[in-house]
């Protein structure tokens, strides 16, 4: 029928939009380490490095802030859960980790995030979720094993791998709360306006952690070098700030709101993916062939999980007072596509 139809272009719309923006997503959060890299090598403490990042994009974000000032009153929670979890949490667990176990370990455990929002999707808000998602997140985690070579790395130190699952508990909070309020209508939270609050919380908390008052601020004045290569260090700082987070959250939560928040994190897996090609290209850091095929399968998984499709609600029997054409019958609705369409029940 042509209601259906519409609605079915409108859902794959949707779905294509939110796949878009997960893959720039994923890309703009990848190259962070590349950029990340020569700084900290020039110098710069690791969490000075992730402190210049949130700081300069709260500034960035700054007017959307204050254009959507009123969030702060209508919805405290879900800014205070936003920054304290999907901003400065990730981020200062993922870099404590990496002071104490494997890179690649750490980057693993981090992205054991999708099977934990998997988890909470099913245990938690008791929705049962699409099997291909559940595929997806099985090759993409399996994909990722071979991709940090976390054979390469074994005998962890136990407070390490602790904060490595933080950071992964931080980013199952990212999808979740990216998710609320989309299905609110016109009282949904504006996104842009939860990210630059959010940013704004983070940065705030971070100082405290990162201390920058005792960083080395004219090693911004120079250059680091990038494979050999002398790039201004400035250069690197914008690319971080602009690209690697203001792009990434944005394009992150919008595709959050199209997608699912399980769908949206094994397309996240991407991200590691991505981190190891740009170093390999840009750093000079060589993939070995279990890399390569680990790249693949997370590319299978990403493509199963995403392609899911939508279980129709089933239809109430029909009988003579359903009848459109009565008089009492209450008129119908035609629903546009969910963007929450990969959950069995329709919604995230």
């Amino acid at each position: 029928m042509p209601v259906h139809d519409s609605q079915g272009s409108g859902a794959q719309r949707g779905r294509g939009v939110g796949l878009g923006l997960a893959l720039v997503s994923a890309f703009a959060f990848g190259g962070s380490g590349v950029a990340a890299k020569p700084l900290i090598e020039a110098g710069l403490a690791p969490l000075q490095v992730v402190w210049l990042r949130v700081a300069g994009a709260a500034l960035v974000m700054l007017p959307v802030a204050w254009r959507h000032r009123s969030l702060v009153a209508r919805r405290p929670a879900l800014i205070v859960g936003y920054g304290l979890l999907a901003v400065a949490g990730v981020q200062a667990c993922y870099f404590a980790a990496l002071s104490r176990i494997p890179v690649g370990v750490a980057l693993l455990v981090e992205y054991l995030a999708p099977a934990l929002v998997l988890g909470w999707v099913a245990f938690v808000q008791r929705r049962p979720v699409t099997r291909a998602a559940a595929v997806g997140v099985v090759l993409a985690v399996g994909g990722l094993a071979c991709v940090v070579e976390v054979w390469a790395g074994l005998g962890f130190d136990p407070l390490g791998l602790a904060l490595a699952l933080g950071a992964a508990c931080c980013q199952v909070g990212y999808f979740v709360l990216s998710d609320q309020g989309s299905d609110a209508g016109d009282d949904a939270p504006h996104p842009l306006g939860v990210i630059a609050h959010g940013l704004l919380l983070g940065a705030l908390v971070l100082t405290v952690i990162a201390r920058p008052w005792e960083m080395d601020w004219p090693l911004l004045k120079g250059s680091a070098e990038m494979n050999g290569t002398p790039v201004p260090a400035l250069l690197l700082l914008a690319w971080i700030v602009l690209l690697a987070t203001v792009l990434a959250y944005v394009t992150g939560v919008l595709s959050v709101r199209r997608l699912s928040p399980q769908v949206a994190g094994v397309v996240a897996c991407l991200e590691a993916v991505i981190a190891t090609v740009l170093a390999w290209v840009m750093l000079g850091e060589h993939l070995s062939a279990p890399q390569i095929a680990g790249g693949g399968v997370v590319l299978l998984g990403a493509f199963i999980a995403q392609s899911s499709k939508p279980v129709s609600p089933p239809v109430p029997p029909s009988g003579p007072s359903d009848d459109i054409s009565s008089p009492d019958a209450p008129p119908a609705e035609a629903h546009p596509g969910s963007a929450k369409a990969f959950t069995k029940s329709g919604s995230s």
